[in-house]
């Protein structure tokens, strides 16, 4: 075995779990980055990922494996930055580790991070929400379940790991109705629950039955529902409230978006951006005031504020001639 596979393993053990004491889905979304590029590895070199050797994966390498990311497998920018941060981790732990690799390990470490645009927020309109929950056929288990959890999504505007995560017992409906959750950077926080959305999850925890311990939304074997299952399953609901919607098709819609749509209602609500960023689970203000960039109406409200200018119709034109060839150019 070369120095690579006990590096690596070290670093799980040593840098991320017991120095970092990394979350769950941290450790999980690295594990997935370094199978990813040690299959690519190991298509490049030939050798199974327990013979490489830290010597070969090389800033080439890498930089071929970036690329692939994207083109073979069509991750955006945004996913193709992630894995090379979790990329650079790795190799500044084993810098310390193995000066030896020290001038290869620098090359990998200039890898640089690619600029990403920053596109308008993707929100859905109260028409779109109805029918989404319309899709949900009340008469199945499935369906019942699938429209208390887009219910209260909508509602509270909780990440998927954390909606996949919820138990029985973190759901509150008596005085101060809400919904417990640890999200990113285990910041815990407590969302509250409109009656509506109490209504619904009310009617569905007496029909889930369960201990306090189980999955809120599990499967029909009573296991906690991956991402992508729920993913798939708004996929499938999306399919069909389209039929009645067609808005639907000109929209890429994730549960992310459902975040999105609950952030918008908020916003449209006439809260302030703050408010919203404590009912997110923002840590920085800067990340909420995306919503206020996608929402048309504040910015009417600020043009119709605003004093016409005093401006006459028609093109510029330059009173001399050097200034004509400047503008020409």
């Amino acid at each position: 075995m070369t120095a690579l596979a006990p590096a690596m393993q070290a670093y799980f053990s040593e840098r991320l779990i017991a120095q970092r004491a990394a979350s769950p889905n941290t450790i999980a979304a690295y594990c997935q980055t370094f199978r990813l590029l040690l299959a690519f590895a190991k298509d490049r070199t030939g050798k199974p990922p327990s013979q490489l050797d830290i010597a070969q994966l090389d800033a080439p390498l890498i930089a071929a494996f970036l690329e692939h990311l994207e083109k073979a497998r069509g991750n955006s920018v945004r996913s193709r930055n992630n894995r090379l941060a979790a990329i650079h981790s790795l190799f500044a732990y084993m810098a310390l580790q193995h000066p030896e690799h020290a001038a290869s390990i620098q090359r990998v470490l200039a890898i640089p991070h690619k600029r990403t645009e920053r596109n308008l927020v993707t929100y859905l309109a109260e028409p779109e929400v109805d029918a989404l929950l319309g899709a949900c056929d009340q008469a199945t288990w499935t369906g019942r379940r699938d429209h208390a959890m887009f219910v209260l999504t909508i509602q509270t505007g909780l990440r998927i790991s954390e909606l996949a995560a919820l138990t029985c017992a973190d759901i509150t409906l008596s005085t101060g109705a809400n919904v417990h959750t640890i999200g990113k950077g285990r910041k815990e926080r407590r969302t509250p629950l409109i009656p509506a959305t109490r209504k619904v999850l009310k009617a569905w925890l007496k029909e889930r039955g369960g201990a306090p311990t189980d999955p809120l939304f599990p499967t029909n074997t009573g296991r906690h529902l991956s991402r992508d299952a729920i993913e798939r399953r708004l996929a499938r609901h999306l399919s069909t409230a389209a039929q009645t919607c067609p808005s639907l098709n000109a929209k890429r819609v994730t549960m992310h978006t459902l975040r999105h749509t609950a952030a918008m209602r908020l916003l449209l609500a006439g809260n302030d951006v703050t408010v919203i960023a404590l009912w997110l689970g923002h840590e920085q203000i800067s990340t909420t005031n995306v919503y206020l960039h996608a929402d048309m109406t504040h910015k009417q409200h600020a043009i119709d504020r605003t004093k016409p200018l005093n401006a006459k119709p028609g093109r510029y034109r330059p009173p001399d001639a050097l200034l004509k060839f400047l503008e020409d150019l």
